[in-house]
């Protein structure tokens, strides 16, 4: 049973819209959960140990995908200037395919990069283009998740958008391409992976930390470890 707060969040950010255009025929089989400051850690938890349970899904896009949720997840609470940000998720087994959508109202990608006097002047589509290189930040992080992710899609991707404004980022093959489309007020990051490809998660943070052991240790218990070797 959704709770009060969600179905407001829900009809305020027009999430099923959002449906429409990135889940098509699946709308019915798609998760929503709504994370603020207070619930962002359950949320996440949740998210990851619902993966966990489809045993079709590679470990290791798991224990990259780990890092890389709770980053977008934290962005919006960091960087939009809103306290509530959705997130979406639907697992296609036939098509061995894994769907995530994180959405915010806020102030959107070229704003928030502003408060950093390096970025101040530059535009949209260059702010969308900035935004999946290591260290670029409005001052606020380390500028590593969005660059995080976009190692991830190059690596086990289908397809990987950045939406803000006026324009779209999407990263195929390895190659951008920023497009005007419809006006999204914030910023949406929609990330659809293969989950029948084993990857080195140690790739995706470039050897920064251990997602594997991160992950194992919070997600899987000694027999799935086992399991593993």
């Amino acid at each position: 049973m959704q709770s009060a707060t969600k179905i407001v969040w829900i009809d305020y950010m027009n999430v099923s819209a959002l449906i429409r255009q990135y889940f098509a025929s699946h709308s019915n089989d798609v998760a929503i959960d709504v994370f603020d400051e207070k619930n962002i850690y359950d949320v996440y938890q949740r998210v990851n140990e619902t993966l966990t349970r489809y045993v079709n899904i590679e470990t290791t896009l798991l224990q990259a995908l780990n890092y890389c949720l709770y980053e977008i997840l934290d962005n919006v609470l960091t960087h939009s200037g809103k306290e509530l940000g959705t997130v979406i998720t639907y697992y296609n087994p036939e098509e061995h395919s894994l769907s995530l959508l994180v959405a915010d109202d806020g102030q959107g990608i070229k704003t928030s990069l502003a408060e950093n006097e390096k970025y101040a002047n530059i535009s949209e589509p260059e702010a969308l283009e900035l935004c999946i290189r290591d260290s670029v930040t409005d001052g606020k992080g380390m500028g590593f998740g969005l660059y995080s992710t976009s190692l991830l899609a190059r690596d086990a991707g289908l397809r990987f958008d950045i939406r803000s404004g006026s324009h779209t980022l999407s990263l195929q093959g390895g190659e951008s391409t920023v497009n005007t489309s419809d006006v999204w007020q914030g910023t949406i990051v929609y990330l659809k992976l293969r989950t029948d490809k084993e990857i080195d998660p140690a790739m995706v943070v470039a050897n920064r930390t251990n997602v594997a052991e991160q992950y194992n240790e919070v997600f899987l218990n000694d027999n799935e470890l086992e399991e593993l070797w």
